[in-house]
């Protein structure tokens, strides 16, 4: 599959990194962000003067003490376009961000700017080959994803429509792994499933000790899109 068809024609290699200890990015989903630090407001300003694009990285644990430094990331990271900014009268941004492919850090790139860069291999999905398989793994994928969006009347439209969809599996998995009540690390293991039928089987897994929820989501406070992740 080309880089082309993630959206990432011409696709340099080189990614600038941004690191956040609580949120892992996947293709096909917008995240909103916060941007204030000195280091990521230069971030902001080189990628909407050249190709846009960031990556998000996962900080391993451990990230706290060093966190002003280089702390280690995990090496998966979701290569991500910047859809929509806003640029606040203080320097800061508000930005959309959308997931366009996953990939894998190669090597960081000697610091010449306050923030990290690495050149990086882009992982496109290794779709499943057997279309009878595909079809039995998202049956089982709408089934599993089903009650936790049951309390809510047009969550569960929305997921008609997804499931009704000619989305490709892979894609209808990232969505429900960005969207549902996963712990954060298997967030991330499931990032660094390349392999669609991997991927739809380990959150199918992860699902089996999860408790939809049982209150409409009606009475809760809700935000959409969510509220910003900040740096």
């Amino acid at each position: 599959m080309s880089d082309g068809q993630h959206g990432l024609p011409n696709f340099s290699g080189t990614v600038r990194l941004f690191p956040l200890p609580n949120l892992v990015l996947f293709p096909h989903v917008a995240q909103p962000l916060h941007i204030f630090e000195p280091r990521y407001r230069q971030m902001m300003e080189d990628a909407l003067k050249d190709d846009r694009l960031l990556a998000m990285a996962l900080l391993r644990p451990g990230w706290e003490e060093v966190y002003h430094l280089n702390p280690p990331l995990h090496p998966m990271v979701c290569v991500g376009k910047i859809l929509q900014e806003e640029r606040l009268a203080d320097g800061r941004f508000n930005l959309l961000l959308q997931g366009m492919c996953r990939a894998r850090i190669l090597h960081e790139k000697p610091m010449q700017k306050l923030y990290r860069q690495a050149k990086v291999e882009l992982c496109p999905d290794r779709v499943v080959e057997s279309e009878t398989v595909a079809c039995a793994l998202r049956q089982q994928l709408g089934k599993a994803v089903t009650p936790f969006f049951s309390a809510h009347p047009p969550a569960m439209e929305q997921l008609r429509r997804l499931l009704e969809s000619p989305l490709p599996l892979g894609s209808l998995c990232d969505i429900f792994c960005f969207a549902l009540p996963l712990e954060l690390e298997e967030k991330h293991l499931l990032l660094e499933a390349v392999c669609v039928e991997t991927r739809v089987q380990q959150l199918l897994h992860f699902l089996l000790n999860k408790t939809p929820p049982t209150v409409p989501q009606s009475n809760k406070r809700r935000t959409f899109p969510p509220d910003f992740s900040v740096n």
